[in-house]
């Protein structure tokens, strides 16, 4: 039942009217390009993203480019996770805590927000929810085998090469280990699959570091940034509390609490050394939250059934459908194109519309280039200027561009010039040379002709001034 329910949330507006939105862009454009072209590009940019490019590389070779290719690993990512939420929790502590924390799962705001989204944080979510069941396998059923094991340090392999942050599950897990008191086998055999996973993650998390600037842009971590983390850990000990976990034995308190806790409370302390701090980044840790919440549904329904053993069946439905009718302007809000900063194909509509036969184009910043790259069509006629170097051929997202005098003789030489840029709301004054150069040139030389906003983005036209004609 959750793997069904949270399905049809994740296909539930998966369009989101036809829109991709910038990150999406970045996925979008590498996945069509050749393994060659891609293996080229990592060497420069995105390495922390490789396996999840080539995975969709995969997809789109054998589908075609499509928002639904696009998005539907994600959806079937966080549904697998939900499935994962509720056998762990139905082990550990019956029907209704699994069920409960399994339908929770995909009604949390930030994992309908990756429910429909073309990045690979669903996708650790789900390998994250399959690690932490054949911990609970192993634990729970007795069954210390060397292929649980393997099966075990082979998910929080992949998960490292999705994202290595994704690691931080191990130090969540060895609590989980901790507060069971397992026996040195197990002990031995646990360390032994995380450090053949950490291993393997290794050279990919020194490799990065050359690319680290990628993530300069993350803001220092703040005391606000820290409420959403304190509420679902109050929440989650609140759960506790009901569950009563005792040392020695295994309950979805040991389990689910470290889960949310570690992961959160580990990227917070990183964050104070090196801004990091995005919910996204610990996605997964939300499985543990689902799986408090299953504890304290279950908790409910106990006392229920204490009066009335029927009603105790209505516990968790009713509980769903409260929540998601509680939700569901945040629900209809995360599948609108209004949910993300931008869109990529509106943007390119414009551009179609505006455009005329031999006019030019600029994009600022150049990472807006994106608009082009993930829709052609449009630009098929028009000449980017900017450009001395293809995104492909440079291995980058957005290409290498002339310096800015050359950029200024070739937009003087032009009789009109279209701009796409951010919208002012979300615009930034420019940040290099080269985008000065654009602005200030289109300023002195250039009038606007026609201005469109859509979604984000800021299409313009551009005619240059005729002498002796007033701007």
């Amino acid at each position: 039942m959750p793997f069904l329910w949270t399905v049809a949330l994740g296909l539930w507006g998966l369009s989101r009217e036809n829109s991709v939105w910038r990150d999406e862009a970045a996925t979008w454009q590498v996945a069509l390009r050749s393994t060659g072209d891609i293996t080229h590009m990592l060497e420069h940019v995105d390495v922390v993203h490789a396996l999840y490019y080539l995975f969709m590389h995969a997809l789109f070779e054998c589908f075609g480019p499509s928002t639904t290719v696009l998005r539907i690993p994600s959806v079937l990512a966080v549904a697998a996770g939900a499935a994962c939420v509720a056998e762990i929790g139905r082990r550990l502590s019956g029907n209704p805590v699994g069920l409960g924390g399994g339908m929770a799962f995909g009604l949390f705001p930030s994992v309908q927000f990756h429910l429909q989204e073309g990045r690979p944080y669903a996708l650790v979510a789900a390998g994250a929810g399959l690690s932490t069941l054949l911990l609970v396998a192993v634990l729970r059923g007795g069954r210390d085998r060397w292929w649980h094991w393997t099966a075990y340090g082979c998910t929080v392999l992949v998960c490292g090469l999705l994202n290595w942050l994704s690691l931080l599950i191990l130090p969540a897990h060895l609590a989980t280990l901790a507060w069971a008191r397992v026996a040195r086998g197990t002990w031995v055999r646990w360390t032994a699959a995380s450090a053949a996973a950490t291993a393997g993650v290794t050279p990919l998390i020194l490799f990065s570091r050359s690319q680290s600037g990628q993530v300069s842009w993350i803001p220092p971590l703040t005391w606000h940034m820290m409420i959403g983390p304190a509420v679902l850990l109050a929440i989650a000990g609140a759960g506790a509390l009901l569950d009563r976990p005792r040392a020695g034995r295994l309950s979805a308190a040991a389990v689910g609490l470290p889960l949310l806790a570690v992961p959160q409370l580990s990227l917070a302390g990183l964050s104070l050394f090196k801004p990091l701090f995005l919910d996204r980044y610990v996605l997964f840790s939300l499985l543990g939250a689902a799986l408090m919440i299953g504890v304290l549904l279950g908790a409910l329904a106990g006392a229920v059934r204490r009066r009335s053993r029927s009603a105790a069946r209505w516990v968790v439905p009713v509980a769903v459908v409260v929540a998601s009718a509680v939700l569901l302007p945040q629900a209809l809000v995360k599948r609108s194109p209004q949910s993300r900063v931008d869109d990529v194909l509106a943007a390119a509509a414009q551009v179609e519309r505006l455009k005329r036969s031999g006019d030019a184009v600029l994009f600022v910043p150049a990472a807006r280039r994106d608009t082009g790259l993930v829709s052609p069509r449009p630009f098929a006629d028009l000449r980017d200027i900017a450009l001395r170097e293809t995104p492909i051929r440079s291995g980058t997202l957005k290409g290498v561009e002339w310096d800015a005098a050359r950029i200024r003789t070739e937009m003087l030489a032009r009789q009109r010039v279209i701009l796409v840029t951010d919208a002012e709301d979300v615009s930034g004054p420019p940040r290099s040379a080269r985008d000065r150069a654009k602005i200030s040139t289109l300023r002195k030389h250039f009038r606007p002709v026609a201005d469109e906003q859509i979604r984000g983005r800021r299409v313009t036209v551009y005619e240059i001034r005729l002498p002796g004609r007033p701007s």
